[in-house]
């Protein structure tokens, strides 16, 4: 089975995102302990889609920055260096205590000392993005977008940005966009809103092609029984997890392909990873298999990433979750959450097992 794509298109893949900067210590030491930073323009949405950007595919951001700002021109800057382009209003800072981009601080972890991130998002622009700001008649119907990719980090946001979300589906369906709907169910943004976000989620997950999530999302966004327990580690509840994902494909029927990670953490630098897709009516399993990981934030971005991306070349349905198994552990190489990828070899490599220099 293959997804059909729009052949008049602009873009290949279109996320809406709220843009930051995380900033991580160096040498891999504790944010308490450390006086030296590295930064970068970060968030979830552009993690998926720099798989996409990097191998060559027309990528475009939709999101909002704070007028006149040094960090907005600094995330402005890394979209164009990650061959994407972007489009979206400059709303004024206001005062000292206005909007600003927000800030994701994490210690990444080392050995037996696990990660610890934490988001300072006090006044963050992208809760204001408002779809009155967007011309999505001529982005759907006259650019055209061959896959919309949407995450339950912009949809529960704020109210503001759950109604943009709703609406970019609605137009994307209207226009044959295929929708992918990675759900990332967060508490504290739920917090207050679960009947509201339950019906918004339920909505977009109804008309998606492609739906992602973990057991957690499956079940406190779209109320689905999760996995029954299964024996130790988790190549063994691999059948759990098929079961769940089929009473998501009986509630969700318009969805034709479903996809989940697994992971089980050693330690901080080694993981079990494995994937499981279900296509149609075939499944695809990735048993667990050993990775080398120098930072794990941003591997299960890396994976949708890299799942899109094989969809969009049209490959055959076994290498999607393939590469994305493979994209995902690419990504947990670099110092930076998202995976920049030098070609397809270097990412079919990994898959391989191929990590022989290459002269």
């Amino acid at each position: 089975m293959s997804l059909q794509l729009k052949k008049d298109f602009a873009y290949s893949l279109i996320v809406p995102t709220s843009m930051g900067v995380r900033i991580t210590p160096a040498s891999g030491q504790p944010v308490h302990s450390s006086d030296t930073f590295h930064m970068q323009a970060t968030s979830a949405e552009t993690n998926v889609a720099s798989i996409s950007s990097y191998l060559g595919l027309p990528v475009k951001v939709l999101t909002t920055f704070v007028k006149d700002s040094p960090i907005a021109q600094f995330i402005k800057s890394n979209l164009l260096s990650r061959h994407m382009t972007y489009e979206g209003p400059e709303v004024p800072q206001g005062n000292p205590w206005g909007y600003r981009h927000q800030f994701n601080i994490a210690d990444s972890g080392f050995g037996t000392r696990g990660p610890r991130v934490m988001n300072d998002r006090a006044g963050e622009v992208g809760r204001t993005l408002n779809v009155k700001d967007f011309d999505l008649e001529r982005i759907f119907g006259k650019e055209g977008v061959q896959i919309l990719h949407l995450s339950g980090l912009i949809g529960a946001l704020s109210p503001e940005t759950s109604e943009f979300c709703l609406q970019l589906a609605r137009f994307a369906k209207k226009y044959g966009t295929r929708i992918s709907f990675d759900l990332n169910y967060r508490a504290s943004f739920w917090k207050g809103r679960q009947a509201e976000l339950r019906k918004m989620f339920t909505e977009i997950a109804s008309i998606a092609d492609i739906l992602i999530g973990n057991e957690e999302d499956f079940q406190l966004c779209l109320g689905i029984e999760g996995p029954e327990a299964g024996g130790k580690g988790i190549g063994t509840e691999i059948e759990g997890f098929k079961g769940m994902i089929g009473r998501v494909k009986k509630a969700f029927p318009n969805a034709s392909v479903f996809a989940t990670t697994l992971r089980q953490v050693i330690s901080s630098n080694e993981h079990l990873w494995g994937a499981i897709m279900l296509e149609g009516d075939n499944w695809h399993v990735i048993e667990p298999r050993k990775i080398g990981v120098l930072d794990r934030i941003g591997g299960g971005d890396a994976f949708v990433g890299g799942l899109l991306y094989a969809i969009l070349k049209g490959w055959e349905p076994a290498k999607w979750p393939q590469f994305g198994w493979a994209t995902g552990a690419l990504a947990t190489t670099f110092l930076t959450d998202y995976a920049q990828p030098a070609d397809e070899e270097m990412v079919w490599s990994i898959w391989n097992g191929n990590a022989r220099v290459r002269r």
